[in-house]
């Protein structure tokens, strides 16, 4: 079957949210009280859901903690931090150039839906998509295997016609865990070991690259 529909990851695929991710992560890491030093590396955070980063970051097993740094977390984000982000170069032309070349596109992204249908309107993308879709913000579907699952029961989307793009490892599993092949974009928050470890069956240095694939 031929590919048809695009499901495509948001946070190293789409955009850039670092300043705003790293931001409200130290926020909340403040708020609990276990600030954390300049030179931490929260590259990691960008991708896999976001309590359990921060059950690493306190160096807790207290669902508790976890649950209350992630509520400061969300209190920066909801307000600031998903605004401290940045599109990546020809995230726009692409977009516009796959739907108009026939593609169905979904947003397959960890984070929250209700931030990530933000996110997209701030950056006029919702338009391009034939819905988005993300997480609850009770937790729910944060797991990328989940997630992709729960798009194709409510699409009614056979894996064979679809395709996953995305920066990280829980992409290209969570994919393959549904049958779905992975194209996965280098410019992102994952590593080139994690990336060649995962296998996808594509891999690409820009997102503009997509067009070299779909036409």
């Amino acid at each position: 079957m031929t590919v048809e529909n695009i499901l495509l990851d948001l946070d190293g695929t789409l955009t850039d949210p670092k300043i705003g991710i790293h931001t409200c992560i130290r926020y909340a890491m403040e708020k609990i009280g276990q600030p954390l030093t300049p030179d931490t590396d929260l590259d990691w955070t960008i991708g896999p859901p976001l309590k359990a980063s921060f059950f690493k970051l306190l160096d807790t097993t207290q669902d508790d903690l976890a649950e209350q740094a992630l509520d400061y977390y969300r209190e920066r984000f909801s307000t600031i931090g998903l605004y401290e982000n940045e599109l990546y170069p020809q995230v726009h032309d692409t977009l516009a150039e796959l739907v108009e070349r026939g593609y169905n596109l979904y947003l397959a992204t960890a984070k929250p839906e209700v931030f990530a249908v933000r996110i997209l309107q701030h950056f006029e993308l919702i338009d391009y998509f034939t819905k988005p879709y993300g997480s609850e913000l009770t937790g729910e579907r944060t797991n990328k295997g989940d997630l992709i699952q729960y798009i194709l029961q409510q699409e009614q989307l056979p894996p064979e016609s679809c395709m996953m793009v995305g920066d990280r490892e829980y992409d290209i599993l969570g994919a393959r865990r549904n049958g779905i092949d992975t194209i996965a974009v280098e410019y992102g928050y994952g590593t080139m070991q994690e990336l060649t470890q995962a296998a996808p069956k594509l891999k690409i240095q820009q997102f503009a690259e997509l067009l070299n694939y779909f036409n």
